[in-house]
């Protein structure tokens, strides 16, 4: 289906990646994986055509349709969310006239056409606009949004809406760029049981370790500018790198050795007349050797001490029979809930259920038409919101935010916190109203950590991290001492620190008093949702 013979990709004067190579089959589910500046996006680029080699070819079957989904996508119109689904608003006039400049040109067997084709044809089946609500239901939509204009939406829901129209086409080559970001837990759980079965190749860069585990059968890494296969799932793909590298650091150290005995017998006896020609011979012997490459440890994330905050009383935060509506819409009517000291508590449930709107008033950020709010002795509140931007002053530079975060906090550890977490050199006196949204979220985990409140409350903590910094976030809040509520759409973060699951849905708020595989023996996978899932 897709072969990649040889390439080299240099920017800037930096080498991505050389002689690298790639064989993908029809129905194989591949992860592409490496650290952020490694060139996963740039290969994918280079898969689609959007940007040339520098050597090495990309070869695909003619009749292959791929499809492909950007981390990030706006409405340009006044398109609804089914227009984008079924692939009216852009795609199919995009589509149309390609068809029309193939044909004029006599060019009607050539890979373009087919692939055009094929897309037209999908997406002008009379049954499109079923097929697209199943999918867009499955990741979350509800009946009344299929007519909404897509950019009254958020960016998050308006790709949700494009990686329906991917589905609805089903190409032999689905490449997704970070499919996960936008995704609540739910509507993940959803795309991963379609993509377990799904008939076509699936191509994906993803920092959700859960999510590859659960889906992909081949993990591809970009490393020291190689690119290296490795079977199984990303689980699989990190025991076997390590017994790679515990090999090869093995092989170097004992070729290191036999190195320095021979060169030893050549430098001691070199200049002894009966000793010379075995001497030379010694040198010779090394000449010829094939050396073995000193190996790049594996990646690990980092560790720091985080300041431990003032201790609260037993009880956090205390709501009781809250009445909360927008408008004429309730979200919780009598709700009464109580957050203990030290627990680690994650909301689940479905999208549009009220998580984020119970995180904002136990965050005291959101008011509520009746009831009571009341905090415990000494509660200093954290709250982490998905709207990162509005807590960043855009004239301050990176290590000015962190410092005045926490003034006691010396500057060569605030430079080495800040290079753990990817801000290095002169990142660090970036104005922060430059940043991408995947920096300004690991500025703020930054600043939370560094004088971390007692009662923590995070809101997808995780969107925009890759792997290693989501691993280090974890291991810093495993230490943590206070109080932490999350929502979290990645399960191997819930999984490491949730010791209480509360379930949300129909404004009824339900305890878990255990982690997420409690959660998941108690109601088997979220009881009716689960089972809503795969009829969808």
């Amino acid at each position: 289906m897709l072969t990649i013979r040889n390439l080299k990709k240099s920017h800037g004067g930096n080498t991505l990646f050389e002689n690298a190579s790639m064989q993908i089959n029809y129905g194989e589910r591949v992860a592409l994986v490496g650290p952020n500046g490694a060139g996963k996006t740039t290969l994918f680029s280079i898969i689609l055509g959007k940007d040339d080699a520098d050597a090495g070819t990309v070869e695909r079957d003619p009749w292959t349709m791929v499809g492909f989904l950007p981390q990030e996508a706006e409405a340009i119109g006044d398109e609804s969310v089914l227009d984008i689904a079924t692939g009216r608003a852009t795609e199919v006039p995009v589509l149309e006239k390609k068809l029309r400049e193939l044909e004029a040109t006599g060019d009607v067997d050539g890979p373009a056409y087919l692939e055009a084709h094929a897309k037209y044809e999908a997406l002008t089946n009379p049954k499109v606009d079923a097929k697209a609500k199943k999918m867009l239901a499955g990741l979350g939509y509800r009946d009344a949004d299929y007519d909404r204009p897509a950019r009254t939406m958020s960016g998050g829901w308006v790709m949700r809406a494009h990686l329906a129209r991917l589905l609805v086409m089903e190409p032999d080559l689905l490449m997704l760029d970070e499919p996960t970001n936008h995704l609540d837990l739910v509507s993940l759980i959803w795309l991963q049981i379609y993509l377990e079965s799904y008939s076509g190749a699936v191509l994906l860069i993803s920092h959700d370790r859960q999510f590859m585990d659960e889906v992909v059968e081949n993990v591809f890494e970009i490393s020291e500018r190689k690119l290296l296969e490795w079977k199984g799932n990303y689980a699989a793909f990190l025991e076997q790198r390590e017994e790679a590298y515990e090999r090869q650091n093995t092989a170097y150290k004992n070729q290191q050795k036999e190195i320095s005995a021979l060169r030893e017998f050549y430098d001691r006896f070199r200049q002894v007349a009966s000793k010379a020609s075995q001497a030379m011979s010694k040198l010779k012997q090394i000449e010829r050797m094939e050396l073995v490459e000193k190996p790049v440890p594996p990646k690990k994330p980092f560790r720091f001490i985080i300041p431990q905050p003032l201790r609260s009383g037993s009880k956090v935060v205390s709501l009781s029979d809250i009445h909360m509506a927008y408008g004429d819409r309730p979200v919780y009517q009598g709700m009464s809930l109580d957050v203990e000291r030290d627990e680690r508590t994650v909301l689940v449930g479905p999208n549009g259920s009220g998580k984020s709107t119970l995180l904002k008033m136990l965050a005291n950020v959101l008011d509520f038409q009746k009831g009571e709010r009341k905090f415990g002795l000494n509660v200093k509140i954290g709250y982490f919101s998905q709207h990162r931007a509005a807590t960043l002053d855009a004239n301050k530079n990176v290590l000015q935010e962190v410092m005045d975060a926490a003034p006691t906090l010396a500057e060569n550890e605030a430079r080495g916190i800040l290079g753990s977490f990817l801000f290095r050199k002169d990142d660090i006196y970036k104005k922060t109203g430059v940043l991408s949204g995947g920096e300004k979220t690991r500025l703020n985990l930054i600043k939370f950590l560094v004088d971390p409140p007692n009662l923590l409350l995070m809101d997808e903590p995780t969107t925009h991290l890759d792997i290693h910094t989501v691993e280090s976030l974890i291991l810093a809040l495993q230490h943590y001492e206070g109080t932490l509520v999350f929502i979290s759409h990645d399960v191997h973060f819930i999984r490491k620190l949730a010791t209480k699951v509360l379930h949300v849905n129909d404004g009824t708020v339900t305890p878990y008093p255990g982690g997420y595989d409690y959660f998941l023996e108690k109601t088997g996978g979220f009881g009716n949702e689960r089972a809503a899932l795969t009829a969808k």
